[in-house]
């Protein structure tokens, strides 16, 4: 993996069988980024149970073990490389987990690829991951329009998907003029890393080509650290160790943090990264570091640690623009869900529903609406029920934004407008 490309988040995102894990698998394959063997030990497999050419689907299913990168990195997230590009790829196997890692995932997707059938065209979760994307402040897609094997490589079957997208895009206010629409067999491999003769009639990029074109994302090294924690470990020798992703700015040894909502601080004593020790640490590094004077009893998972001069904010109460997904009956003032930002996860009640927004729009529809329910947008306030650190969206994207969970479901999702600090 080369370092010196700069790096971008991708959400795959799309109807559960529309094809996201073949895709991965594809990418991944097609990139030089799944090791020959495994894909070997796969086509054995696959050959075994008669189902030969399958092996990108499950490629998926065994990387996890194949890449033994310590205890830190979340299974989720595979790596690959183009020529202009490092993506990590924010994987989202089933609805309910993708809500979740888009949203809290340890890392926000800068841009997505949405995979749509082109057998079954839009589905329900098609529109709520397009809806949840915008929200989540996903600059650009590119729609990958799926199974093109199964309908016979049609240009008649690709337009007519393309233009339900198109439809449901323009809902709500993504570009659409300058999207790619990609007839690909995640598959058969059609028009992902190699121009297809299947579809002659196509002569727009093909996927790899998209994503090289991408716009770059400005990393966030200006903005100050925020490292949410999430793990602490007593490690012989060291002592504590907590364990977290960097989001924004950098960590460096002898800089002076505070861990909120926790409220204890000290020297970054020494900083690991994948079992060797480094001087400093950027956004996207997974790290344990060590702070002088800090037990482990003093900090925990969902805490947040930034520079002691400016430290991460702690709410009173919050403002949030939340999209509701699914609730079966209504939401009104005085619900308390799980709300869950970054790695914390605490209980949060929604003291009041202050506007009702249209979707499509953005436009306010309602002042103070008694109640909102699936399909809504709105701003609320919230008031955590114990010290939750979080930011507005608008100054580190990275921890402004949440998912909320009630009944083992998500119900909702949000960022944060602004912060009334304890």
């Amino acid at each position: 993996m080369s370092e010196d490309k700069p790096h971008q988040n991708l959400a795959i995102i799309g109807h559960v069988d529309h094809g996201k894990s073949t895709l991965v698998g594809r990418l991944l394959y097609e990139t030089g980024s799944v090791p020959e063997h495994v894909i070997e030990q796969h086509k054995q497999e696959a050959e075994e149970k008669g189902k030969g050419g399958f092996e990108f689907a499950y490629v998926m299913d065994n990387l996890a073990e194949e890449r033994e990168r310590g205890v830190t990195i979340d299974i989720a997230h595979q790596e690959f490389d183009t020529d202009e590009y490092y993506f990590t790829i924010v994987d989202c196997p089933g609805h309910r987990d993708f809500v979740k890692n888009m949203i809290t995932g340890a890392s926000q997707a800068d841009n997505a690829v949405l995979v749509v059938a082109a057998d079954d065209g839009v589905a329900p979760q098609t529109q709520e991951h397009v809806f949840l994307a915008r929200t989540l402040g996903i600059n650009e897609l590119i729609v990958g329009v799926n199974k093109m094997d199964l309908v016979d490589y049609s240009q008649n079957d690709y337009d007519e998907v393309v233009s339900e997208v198109k439809d449901l895009l323009n809902q709500v206010r993504f570009d659409t003029e300058n999207a790619n629409f990609i007839p690909i067999s995640a598959f058969e491999g059609d028009n992902i890393a190699e121009r297809s003769e299947n579809t002659d009639w196509y002569d727009g990029k093909i996927l790899l080509e998209a994503l090289n074109g991408l716009a770059p994302t400005e990393p966030p090294t200006d903005a100050p650290l925020r490292l949410p924690i999430q793990d602490v470990y007593t490690i012989s020798g060291i002592g504590t160790v907590p364990v977290g992703r960097v989001e924004t700015g950098i960590l460096e040894t002898g800089m002076n943090v505070s861990f909120q909502p926790s409220d204890v601080g000290g020297e970054v004593k020494t900083v690991e990264m994948h079992h060797e020790e480094v001087p400093r640490a950027e956004p996207g590094d997974n790290v344990g570091f060590n702070v002088r004077g800090i037990g482990k009893d003093d900090i925990r998972r969902g805490d947040v640690c930034g520079p002691a001069d400016d430290p991460p904010s702690v709410a009173e109460t919050f403002k949030a623009q939340i999209v509701v997904m699914q609730h079966p009956s209504v939401i009104t003032a005085g619900y308390t869900p799980v709300f869950h930002a970054h790695t914390a996860q605490v209980a949060c009640t929604i003291e009041s529903i202050d506007q009702k927004i249209d979707p499509a729009s953005g436009e306010v529809k309602e002042e103070n609406p008694d109640f909102i329910q699936s399909g809504d947008a709105a701003v609320v306030t919230v008031r955590p029920q114990k010290p939750l650190s979080i930011e507005p969206s608008q100054e580190i994207p990275e921890l402004g934004s949440f998912a909320v969970r009630d009944m083992g479901q998500t119900i909702a999702a949000g960022r944060v407008l602004e912060v009334n600090e304890k």
